[in-house]
């Protein structure tokens, strides 16, 4: 039996922190953990090698308060540390489910992660493990956005999947204020930057325009979309430097 036809063989998949909250104000819902963990597995099980940046959006609405009036600098640090967080029970279950898992820490946490080395990160998803970066950049003025750009790159990913909460893709303006907001099912890296549109920040956008990353933005809601997008299927929007 022939093995299914893919559009990639590696992505780098970006997951906000909101996308595991369920119907939480902040926090893990673990129904909704399960959920992302098995729609990440259906993509392993297609034969593409998968890497995975996680944000910290749910944990880190929760102490917003406590870093209010906080030095930038602490406060993205507390940052990246709530993005290992979300990574070590992401880890977990992809592991229930059968799949091999790292999490490789921008900072050192060797308890519970290993460094994050390029070629031992390539070398997991050579031999079909999900790697998740976690920790960002390990540099504060960073977004996790921008290390999702960056491993991406450094690892030689195809794409960026960038799963949104409850937006179908990129839209002229914000669809939740604006209701004559429309979908971008198109649209190079250049437009995205001069028209300031919300698909990453400048900087993010910028070293995928350079490295020539198309970044795949859809719905999470549909845990299916990510399936469909490597798949070759076109979900959502997506933003490319074409040839």
């Amino acid at each position: 039996m022939a093995a299914p036809t893919t559009a990639f063989k590696r992505v780098l998949i970006k997951l906000s922190g909101e996308s595991l909250m369920g119907e939480r104000d902040y926090g893990t819902d673990p129904e909704r953990l399960a959920a992302v963990a098995a729609s990440i597995k259906d993509v392993h099980d297609l034969g593409v090698e998968v890497a995975i940046v996680v944000g910290a959006g749910n944990i880190y609405r929760g102490m917003a308060g406590a870093a209010a009036g906080m030095d930038r600098a602490t406060a993205d640090y507390m940052g990246m540390l709530a993005t290992v967080l979300n990574a070590l029970p992401l880890q977990d279950a992809l592991e229930k489910l059968g799949v091999v898992t790292r999490v490789q820490s921008a900072l050192d946490i060797t308890e519970v992660a290993e460094p994050y080395i390029r070629r031992r990160a390539e070398r997991h998803l050579e031999k079909r493990r999900v790697v998740i970066f976690a920790a960002g950049t390990g540099n504060p003025f960073f977004t996790t956005d921008t290390a999702a750009s960056l491993r991406a790159a450094e690892v030689h990913c195809e794409a960026i999947l960038m799963a949104k909460n409850g937006v179908e893709g990129v839209f002229t303006a914000d669809p939740r204020t604006d209701p004559s907001a429309e979908l971008i099912t198109e649209i190079t890296h250049m437009e995205a930057i001069e028209r300031r549109l919300r698909v990453m920040d400048s900087t993010a956008l910028t070293l995928c325009m350079e490295n020539r990353l198309p970044i795949h933005v859809f719905n999470m809601d549909d845990e299916r979309n990510i399936v469909r997008i490597v798949s070759g299927e076109r979900i959502g929007t997506l933003v490319h430097t074409p040839a």
